[in-house]
């Protein structure tokens, strides 16, 4: 019996779907960094399928979102990887189906990179997933309306979609082991180790040029309290709160770590001692203000620290500028602790 010659077209074209697939496969299947993975990934669906604009839009909620704020920071990724808060992308994604639109395209504004400016015709989006959980779509856009016209087979673009989060799974789980050699798996920060690393290099390049470095030693006052008045999951809510606010109060160049516990370390390149100390005015502000809720309690977070710098008495090498920032922490603790005996980290009801 002969096959019918539309079958045989279809078969074909099928086919060649999936030497296509196959393709974009084999060409990302060994790539373990995000950067290099988007890139290549993008552009090889771009050139095999002839789309004009294909990017990401990643859920702000997802469990890979922090990882690829950083990654997106990179020219190469700014125009492929939008974020999207959870609950808009939920109303445009509404049955973890592809969704197909030639009008009012508008209402997917919060979707699209801004680098795109060229007026559309259609766009299709559809949901990737990771560990079964959809965290963000992968988009596709064209001047032609009648490319992705409401109503057309999305078998295609489910399978793309499928593809792409196998893909995304394994460049995630090698991204994630990286993360944590050489973060601190709590709050996120570096950890000492790189740290260390990192210290020795400023504190060369500040020596090559001359330029000033100051270290300041953080240590929260008393944080055996909230542990023992709430909990240890609340102490480390505690650390995360601490974290998460000197990253947002420092300088793109500076360098936060986590060192031990309740310890911190801020490194400030090209930074007078006169200069480290308003900065920790300001964080100290912040946290009279600004006190941790959690639960029924409000903590009132009080911290001891210690400065050094560069042209201190005694650093000569880069171990002395941690330790001379931590004696003076403790220093500063004892007078606190001398000064007013009572605890100095408040727990108090709301």
């Amino acid at each position: 019996m002969e096959i019918p010659r539309h079958l045989l077209e279809r078969m074909k074209r099928n086919e060649e779907i999936a030497r296509k697939f196959n393709e974009i496969e084999i060409s990302i299947l060994n790539i373990l960094n995000f950067k290099d993975f988007f890139k290549r990934l993008l552009f090889q669906i771009a050139d095999k399928f002839s789309i004009p604009h294909i990017w990401l839009s990643i859920i702000q909620e997802s469990t890979i979102y922090e990882q690829l704020k950083d990654s997106s920071e990179s020219e190469v990724l700014k125009s492929a990887i939008t974020f999207v808060d959870q609950e808009r992308f939920l109303s445009i994604i509404k049955d973890q189906k592809p969704v197909l639109a030639n009008k009012n395209l508008i209402f997917f504004k919060d979707l699209m990179p801004d680098t795109l400016t060229d007026p559309l015709g259609s766009l299709a989006i559809a949901p990737i997933t990771l560990d079964g959980k959809i965290v963000g779509s992968i988009n596709h856009a064209d001047v032609d309306a009648c490319r992705f016209q409401p109503g057309i087979d999305t078998s295609l673009l489910e399978q793309l979609a499928q593809k792409v989060s196998l893909c995304l799974s394994n460049v995630t789980a090698h991204e994630q082991l990286k993360f944590l050699a050489y973060h601190d798996p709590l709050t996120g920060l570096f950890n000492r180790r790189v740290f260390e690393r990192i210290l020795d290099r400023e504190f060369s390049r500040a020596k090559r040029y001359d330029s000033e470095l100051s270290l300041i030693f953080f240590d929260f006052d008393d944080f055996k309290t909230i542990n023992d008045t709430a909990g240890h999951n609340i102490g480390d809510e505690a650390l995360c709160f601490f974290a998460n606010t000197i990253a947002r109060l420092k300088r793109k160049q500076d360098i936060v770590a986590r060192l031990a516990g309740d310890e911190f370390v801020v490194l400030l390149p090209s930074t007078q001692k006169k200069r480290a100390e308003r900065f920790i005015k300001r964080v100290n502000a912040h946290f009279e203000i600004n006190p941790l809720v959690s639960g029924e309690h409000m903590f009132n977070i009080q911290l001891s620290h210690g400065i050094s710098s560069l042209s201190d008495d005694g650093v000569s090498d880069p171990s002395g500028l941690l330790k001379i920032a931590d004696s003076k922490m403790y220093q500063h603790k004892t007078e606190k602790k001398n000064a007013n005996p009572k605890i100095f980290f408040r727990v108090m009801p709301l």
